[in-house]
């Protein structure tokens, strides 16, 4: 079911989940490819906090390839809808709340991508997407004035196609999404212990505007599903912090500082409700690897572009998964 848009988010210091800035300096690692899933090519998102979109989205697309389909998605039009509604709902509020509303954001959780496609549908990357110099944080900025929606979303990143031009087919947005993504074809798993087991609840992180429910399971069990998914050929969209001084772009790959320190759910637990694991970063696994001393790793597609040593790709340590994860979305 479609959720509601809510406005109201808690006074939190957030992580952007835009391009890495800071400078680390690691220990040159070798890894060994284990299982790697076909990709559509590596995109950027820029300075906006689009991780979610571009990650989920991606994960649709390697689903697709893995059939043997081939589909590349426009993570712009998500945006401009996910934009446009908030600024529908901004503009019907009374003057005097809208100046005490948060102001339009990019933020989001993946899940929400899988709400936003079964309201508004898809676009095909090539038939919608942003130019070269656009910055969706002037944009959100513009639209947080009151200014209209429509002509700012049009000006930034360009009018909407009416239809989607498949294969000598035409669709509407509607249903080309349904044709790429059934409502029922994912599920969304966490493990944390302030909740029941095999129970559904709304995690309680800043970015989770609609309230998605995640199916809560043991660390174990959730570790096993990522790794089965990837091993069925199925690949996984990772929600996570990337705080960590250990989680390098620059060296393509992410290690805990304390790597060789087992991860106990009672650890995983302290971290998150001490604000350590944060929902900062979203990326598509991919595949699994190890390194030089047979450590496991998982490989992971992120969104920022091509410039590091793995033109775009990056190696996350089986314990950094264990430990910084939020969420993931599994195939079911």
């Amino acid at each position: 079911m479609r959720k509601i848009l809510c406005l109201f988010i808690p006074f939190l210091l957030l992580t952007s989940c835009g391009k890495q800035t800071r400078k680390a300096y690691l220990p040159t690692e070798k890894f060994t490819i284990d299982i790697c899933l076909p990709t559509t090519p590596v995109k950027d998102q820029g300075s906006s906090s689009l991780c979610w979109v571009y990650a989920m989205l991606a994960t649709i697309e390697t689903e697709h390839i893995c059939q043997g389909d081939s589909v590349n998605l426009s993570p712009d039009y998500v945006a401009r809808m996910y934009l446009r509604e908030q600024a529908e709902r901004l503009r019907l509020l009374p003057k005097r709340a809208q100046w005490e509303s948060p102001k339009i954001t990019t933020r989001g959780m993946s899940t929400m991508l899988l709400d936003l496609i079964q309201t508004y549908g898809l676009q095909h990357y090539d038939a919608y997407h942003h130019k070269p110099d656009m910055d969706y944080n002037v944009l959100c900025r513009k639209l947080s004035k009151g200014l209209p929606a429509d002509a700012l979303l049009d000006d930034a990143i360009g009018p909407l196609p009416r239809q989607v031009f498949m294969f000598g087919v035409l669709y509407t947005p509607l249903e080309f999404a349904r044709s790429v993504c059934r409502d029922d074809e994912y599920l969304a798993l966490t493990s944390f212990t302030h909740h029941p087991y095999n129970q559904r609840f709304p995690l309680e992180v800043p970015d989770n505007y609609f309230h998605d429910t995640f199916l809560n399971v043991p660390l174990d069990t959730m570790m096993n599903r990522i790794i089965g998914s990837l091993r069925k050929g199925h690949p996984v969209c990772w929600e996570g912090d990337i705080s960590e001084s250990g989680f390098s772009f620059q060296h393509g790959y992410a290690v805990l500082n304390n790597e060789n320190k087992a991860v106990t759910v009672a650890h995983r637990q302290k971290s998150f409700e001490h604000h350590r694991t944060t929902d900062d970063h979203c990326m598509e696994i991919v595949g699994l690897a190890h390194d030089q001393r047979g450590r496991r790793f998982f490989l992971c597609k992120n969104s920022w572009g091509t410039d590091n040593p793995y033109k775009g790709f990056m190696f996350l340590s089986e314990n950094y998964v264990k430990l910084k994860t939020i969420a993931v979305i599994v195939h079911t």
